[in-house]
């Protein structure tokens, strides 16, 4: 085992090691942009072709992707994407970064690792680490993973590595991308552990943190997600109340933020987006029943949360009544479907919730978001307005702000909007707010 520790160390220090990365979306890009910027042949795999040519065009399609750099590394032959799970075999560290969403009954669905682990298994060598980063379960490595592996007769530990360390990807952050945040390593054995942190500190200009085991990296990645859930859970309860009182809540925040200890901020808003924060919790649900128990706090923030985008729909009938207008039949202009500012990410975006919530009352709903010209949900595609023009905003009956895109003009919103319902405290710089009412 020493040898084979030793043999794996001395290629990646020497970077003569051929890196492979399973799934090339918003975590999987990134990374092997980072393994081939380091100097390492990089393969990428994916089972949707549109994605592979593009990558080897040189044709980015990630936010967090510097163009001229994918450009750069597939010019110099230091990143190729392929179909084919057969080159796995000339790989020497592979990276499972596939999606893991929840079915339709709100269980994890991890139907994309297992086809990963049994497309790599027949390609397998001696000398090889694999590491899952995609998020799920306290377990999965050891009892999905592990099994599944093995069944290429290499025993891991002995004759492959294998580990977990969470992606930690944060699309849009400005200060930390995938080279600069810092790595949670967990393998079966402390060689595993110490193999794939070889593999990361090669890579990375981050400090890399090694735990006891898979399980512990899992409830790590978790226990980060669930924490902000938690807490917008309470935010956003808290907004609700403030609203009935009477109370600016986002106001209440900024005081509260003025506190140099023992608070951290967290703002409410039309309900929960993106990949990891809306669905981790529910992992952690699914896998506590197995142990007869019951995340009651967690639970009730996602309660909270999924209700939110409900709720704005309540608000914004409320809004229209004022004006004696019926949700049915008046034109809403929804700004931002995204699920943050800035990025053109709409996965589990609550607006897409917020939109769906309005046309079953009868609205006719339009929708600007310059980042996102169109998007697909539930099998249907709806397609935005390509400009946000003073005539558009005044044909609306009410503008509802989902997403807080920083290039939005919103004092010619605020000008030319009969009503404002702001979710997000996007205006909170314009400075006439008689037709603005806040979340």
């Amino acid at each position: 085992m020493e040898t084979l520790v030793h043999n794996l160390r001395d290629k990646l220090l020497k970077k003569t090691a051929t890196l492979g990365v399973v799934g090339l979306g918003y975590v999987g890009l990134p990374l092997a942009v980072e393994k081939a910027k380091a100097g390492f042949k990089t393969i990428g795999f994916d089972v949707q072709e549109p994605k592979v040519d593009m990558v080897n065009s040189g044709i980015n399609y990630i936010g967090d992707v510097v163009n001229e750099d994918l450009k750069e590394i597939v010019k110099s032959k230091l990143l190729s994407a392929t179909t084919d799970f057969a080159q796995v075999a000339q790989a020497d560290c592979v990276c499972i970064c596939v999606p893991t969403p929840l079915d339709e009954y709100q269980q994890p669905d991890i139907s994309y690792v297992k086809a990963s682990a049994e497309s790599i298994v027949p390609y397998m060598h001696k000398d090889m680490l694999i590491v899952l980063e995609s998020t799920t379960y306290p377990g999965t490595t050891e009892e999905l993973l592990l099994p599944i592996l093995e069944k290429s007769g290499l025993k891991c530990g002995e004759d492959f590595f294998l580990a977990f360390s969470p992606e930690r990807v944060d699309p849009g952050n400005l200060i930390y991308k995938t080279k600069n945040t810092p790595k949670v390593v967990g393998g079966i054995t402390p060689e595993c552990t110490e193999v794939a942190a070889a593999l990361y500190e090669s890579i990375l200009e981050a400090p890399i943190h090694r735990v006891s085991s898979p399980a512990v990296a899992e409830m790590e990645k978790i226990l980060e997600n669930t924490y902000r859930n938690v807490n917008i859970g309470l935010v956003n309860e808290l907004a609700i109340l403030s609203n009935k009182m009477g109370i600016n809540f986002w106001e209440v925040v900024d005081a509260a933020k003025s506190k140099p200890y023992g608070f951290q901020a967290f703002y409410p808003g039309p309900g929960l987006g993106g990949h990891c924060i809306p669905l981790d919790p529910y992992y952690l649900s699914w896998k506590a029943r197995e142990y007869g128990f019951h995340t009651s706090m967690i639970e009730a923030s996602m309660m909270v949360n999924d209700r939110m985008p409900e709720y704005c729909v309540e608000r914004a009938s409320k809004i229209l009544n004022r004006f004696k207008k019926a949700i049915n039949g008046s034109k809403v202009l929804v700004l931002g479907v995204a699920y943050k500012q800035d990025i053109e990410d709409y996965r589990e975006s609550p607006a897409l919730a917020v939109i769906e919530g309005l046309e079953n009352e009868g609205a006719e709903v339009v929708f600007f978001d310059p980042y996102v010209l169109e998007y697909r949900n539930h099998g249907k595609v709806k397609k935005g307005e390509y400009e946000l023009t003073q005539e558009l905003i005044e044909s609306a009956d009410l503008v509802i702000v989902t997403t807080a895109h920083t290039m939005v003009d919103y004092e010619f919103v605020q000008q030319h909007a009969k009503a404002i319902f702001d979710t997000k405290n996007a205006m909170t710089d314009v400075k006439n707010r008689e037709n603005i009412e806040l979340l």
